[in-house]
């Protein structure tokens, strides 16, 4: 019986955990702040357990580290190499050698410690066959053999079907060498060409092995806590009904991983994965993983049909299609208890968002749609993305002109980062755009740099547009919804302690509830926090009156 260790590379660089930038959420562990991480299920990794296991005598077995360090109270290790050697040493001195290593990576922020754990696995059990999946390997894979002697191969998009092939096999380095699903070193080096292999009838795919982990590990989701829509944090689970995306943002890479066609599992299917979600697992929030769930909107329907019936409520992680949120569904969703939507509007300008981006979105449908979820109570919080190839100074400022009329709730802006294998990175490549080390970098950390624009502008323009849109020109605040303001200005407070702006507008909205203790405290603590060199140069930006309030 062969054993697959599956591990899970930290979705966040050494650096930005130990010293996380002015910009990004952090938390406490000891005494020390530390950079926040996303502790999103596996599902790639869920689905090619329970795939294996339904043709195959299989043991598996899963290390999420990204899980690892939201665990830890205090935080010992000097560096992720020690916590990475640490853990597979001590993995190797229970007995355990596994016939196979597989390392997830799906964001470049994990690049490097994708190859640290490689080199560690290497290093323990030597005689295993060590492999990589995901967006990363798939799109950068001559980096990763330029960089790393110790994969034997890495995955070509999807690994269920080229997972269950190698293992069937006879001689597994022979099929690596021969299959086009595989890349290794010596295809690289002959410029051969990679194949995906597709499951074209996704139902073939098991109930997901969410027996792999421990259910509550996952509840310190942050991608869950950082809405502050969201009303029930716990007992969540991810799921992914579909694969596919057909638009071409040219932002986007899933489409090197999952393809442009959609694919769906069946609507029996998804009921029965969800009862069982529920009943077995005791889920109460399903969060939807799909990159395009309203590609089918009948579907979609049936889909919210089906959790309505089922008493589940919903997060849909990466956002629903704007075009496709008409009356009729945004009332189905309500119906259905959703109480939270993130809008990928990714842009406040038509000329960006249809030349650029290639996004086909009309900003009209944008208000319409702001407007249908606050009349519906439903929380909105908004991505955008800015810092493209192509847009300017002029382009950002007329979306944030436009940013400043929506009726959203919260604005979660970002610098736009080139992925290896989307239309944006090669442009970057092409006209020679990429500043400093592109590689690991993320949504907070500006690294394309243009005649229009450095990449210092964009990182600093981006902070500047979340602290005017969410707190100066905060919408609920303009529209006198002191409750729901509070739960923005709140959540802030909780990713940035000493967030001097969060608490002046804080104490504005607890004034006029009538708390006056509260609204003291707050001042109070916004007066201290505005004297801190960071502060007041936002505080004398936008003129905030935190001495003298009204």
């Amino acid at each position: 019986m062969d054993k697959i260790l599956f591990i899970v590379s930290p979705n966040i660089q050494n650096e930005d955990f130990f010293k996380p930038s002015y910009n990004v959420r952090i938390v406490r562990k000891g005494k020390k702040d530390f950079g926040s991480v996303l502790t999103d299920m596996p599902i790639g990794v869920l689905s090619m357990s329970s795939f294996l296991k339904k043709h195959l005598k299989v043991e598996t077995k899963l290390i999420d580290f990204n899980v690892t360090l939201n665990e830890m109270k205090e935080y010992s290790f000097g560096s992720f190499s020690e916590l990475f050697e640490s853990t597979l040493l001590g993995l190797k001195q229970t007995g355990y050698n596994p016939d196979i290593v597989g390392i997830s990576t799906l964001f470049t922020s994990a690049y490097q410690n994708m190859l640290a754990i490689a080199k560690y696995c290497r290093k323990n059990f030597p005689f295993a066959l060590i492999l990589a999946g995901g967006g990363v390997p798939t799109n950068m894979y001559k980096n990763i053999f330029q960089d790393s002697r110790d994969f034997d191969a890495l995955c070509y998009g999807e690994g269920e079907k080229p997972l269950l092939k190698l293992l069937t096999f006879g001689d597994k380095k022979k099929y690596l060498d021969e299959s086009p699903s595989w890349i290794t070193r010596t295809k690289v080096e002959k410029n051969l060409v990679f194949k995906h292999d597709f499951l074209s009838d996704l139902d073939e795919i098991p109930f997901y092995d969410y027996g792999l982990f421990e259910k509550d590990k996952y509840s310190l989701n942050p991608a869950i806590t950082a809405y502050a829509g969201v009303a029930e944090k716990k007992q969540n689970f991810h799921v992914m009904t579909s694969r596919g995306c057909t638009f071409r943002c040219i932002f986007c890479s899933s489409h090197t991983v999952h393809g442009r066609k959609m694919r769906y599992f069946s609507l029996k299917r998804v009921k029965e994965d969800l009862i069982r979600l529920r009943d077995e697992f005791g889920a109460r929030v399903i969060v939807f993983q799909d990159d395009h769930l309203l590609a089918d909107k009948e579907r979609a329907h049936k889909i919210i049909h089906i959790l309505k019936k089922l008493g589940l409520a919903s997060v849909f992680q990466n956002g629903l299609a704007l075009y496709a949120l008409d009356r009729r569904m945004l009332l189905d969703l309500k119906s259905a208890g959703v109480d939270s939507l993130l809008l990928s509007i990714e842009s406040g300008s038509s000329r960006v968002l249809k030349e650029i981006m290639h996004k086909p979105l009309d900003l009209k449908v944008v208000k319409r749609v702001a407007e249908d979820c606050r009349e519906l109570e439903i929380y909105s919080s908004v991505n955008i993305l800015i810092g493209l190839p192509g847009e300017t100074k002029k382009d950002i400022e007329e979306a944030i002109s436009f940013l400043k009329t929506l009726d959203a709730n919260w604005f979660l802006v970002f610098c736009a980062n080139p992925l290896v294998g989307s239309e944006m990175f090669d442009i970057c490549v092409k006209k020679n755009y990429l500043k400093g080390e592109y590689i690991g970098s993320d949504y907070k950390k500006a690294v394309v740099e243009t005649e229009d624009f450095t990449a210092e502008y964009i990182q600093e323009t981006a902070y500047r547009m979340n602290l005017e849109l969410n707190f100066v020109y905060n919408s609920d605040l303009r529209l006198l919804d002191y409750k729901t303001a509070l739960k923005g200005f709140e959540n802030a407070i909780k990713a940035k302690n000493d967030h001097a702006l969060a608490y002046y507008y804080a104490s504005k909205c607890y004034a006029a509830l009538g708390e006056k203790d509260k609204a003291k405290k707050y001042l109070e603590l916004a007066k201290k926090f505005s004297k801190l060199p960071f502060w007041q140069k936002y505080v004398k930006l936008f003129k905030i009156p935190i001495e003298n309030p009204d």
